[in-house]
């Protein structure tokens, strides 16, 4: 790698770093930075890109889109945003859904729905949100405050009130703290940035019986799970999952930023005109490509290639942690799995460091948790190109335990 690969001191606000890689063209599951080198991607823009980079398709929907119409706001709608409506409500059996930009907003938005169905329906006082340890919903005070982690929240003390936190998969801990007076439980099935810790199907059991005996909304945050990424159109499905929200974002317009929160007919009903609306989101632009590609995503063909991909990742990276003492287990659901370092271990590797290694070989990885790699390829991506990505990683750890 060269050293203008990477741009330095830069207008960009300090809480992003003060040294990126800049990249300045994507081709496949490949992305290439302004000096010309070529990186594998197996982070996807955080389990964004699940059709890969420089899509062309898409691209010509986006143009052809864009000279017809780019913006109307909230205040009107587009037949964009109605097709993609009715698709999303299709796939899920929801009622409805508000479109927003992020998967932080798609929470946002889910919480106040929440609390304005309680408002409605049980009265005032009964407004509590109930989040897990470990979890990860984003980065705007509601979403934060539903994000348990000290790193993320310390400096913007203090969020909301009323946010309750028990350990993830603990079915004893919610019985004991779920009551009517809660609006709302918001939950991921695998949990993305907290350590992929999935869910048990007794957690799930338990979720779906108290929330409909105590009258609360379940949000399922699928923001980095829905749409294919572990092998189904919902990973909440796999668990039998009764949500009364769903939120999407990550991969839903293949790049461009949109979210929806797609919300059941007992939610629906409670709300009424201005309760919430978002400028920019519903573009008929994103909605026109997010038509495509959740399509595509969602054929019974390519889910049956994810699920067939994310088994065939899962037995590489078996064998590869088990050729390094400091590896220890395999995560994760489909292309959404994570390698766990030892770091307890004398000697291990530091995770930056692996990262970094990695890419100055030309494959992109992320971080899950505390000890975590987490591996996230284009959804597109090949039995050839899984096998190369294994192997950098495979040659990275062994240098760095030489």
């Amino acid at each position: 790698m060269t050293e203008d690969a990477f741009s330095r001191n830069t207008s960009i606000v300090r809480s992003y770093g003060e040294e990126f890689l800049t990249f300045s063209r994507g081709e496949g599951v490949y992305l290439i930075d302004q000096a010309g080198n070529r990186y594998l991607d197996f982070g996807s823009g955080i389990a964004v890109n699940s059709l890969g980079h420089g899509n062309e398709a898409l691209a010509r929907i986006a143009f052809e889109q864009m000279r017809r119409c780019t913006h109307v706001s909230n205040l009107y709608m587009t037949e964009p945003a109605l097709e993609l409506s009715r698709l999303l409500t299709d796939l899920t059996g929801m009622a409805a859904v508000h479109f927003g930009n992020s998967g932080t907003e798609a929470n946002e938005a889910a919480l106040k729905f929440a609390r304005v169905y309680s408002y409605r329906t049980k009265g005032e006082g009964n407004h509590r949100l109930l989040c897990f340890s470990h979890a990860f919903h984003g980065r705007s005070m509601g979403a934060l405050s539903c994000t348990p982690n000290k790193k993320y929240a310390e400096p913007f003390l203090p969020l909301i009130p009323g946010v309750e936190v028990i350990p993830f998969n603990d079915v004893e801990a919610l019985r004991k703290t779920l009551d009517k007076s809660f609006a709302g439980v918001i939950a991921e099935v695998l949990q993305g940035e907290g350590g992929l810790d999935l869910m048990t199907q007794e957690f799930a059991e338990a979720l779906n019986l108290l929330c409909k005996e105590k009258d609360v909304i379940l949000i399922v945050d699928e923001v980095q799970t829905g749409l294919g990424r572990t092998g189904g159109i919902l990973a909440s499905r796999k668990l039998g999952l009764k949500p009364d929200i769903i939120t999407l974002a990550k991969p839903l317009a293949g790049g461009l930023p949109l979210s929806a929160t797609l919300i059941s007919e007992r939610v629906n009903r409670t709300l009424h005109a201005g309760d919430h609306g978002s400028t920019f989101g519903g573009g008929p632009v994103q909605c026109a490509v997010a038509i495509e590609v959740v399509k595509t995503l969602t054929s019974p063909d390519f889910l049956q290639e994810v699920e067939d991909k994310g088994n065939f990742l899962l037995e590489e990276l078996k064998n590869l942690a088990g050729r390094h003492r400091f590896c220890g287990g395999v995560k994760g659901l489909g292309l959404l799995l994570g390698l766990e370092i030892r770091s307890d271990l004398p000697g291990a590797p530091a995770i930056p460091d692996i990262i970094n290694r990695t890419r100055d070989k030309g494959l992109l990885i992320l971080r899950s948790g505390d000890n975590l790699l987490r591996i996230a390829p284009p959804l597109v991506i090949s039995i050839n190109q899984i096998k190369k990505g294994v192997k950098i990683l495979d040659e990275t750890l062994k240098e760095l335990q030489s």
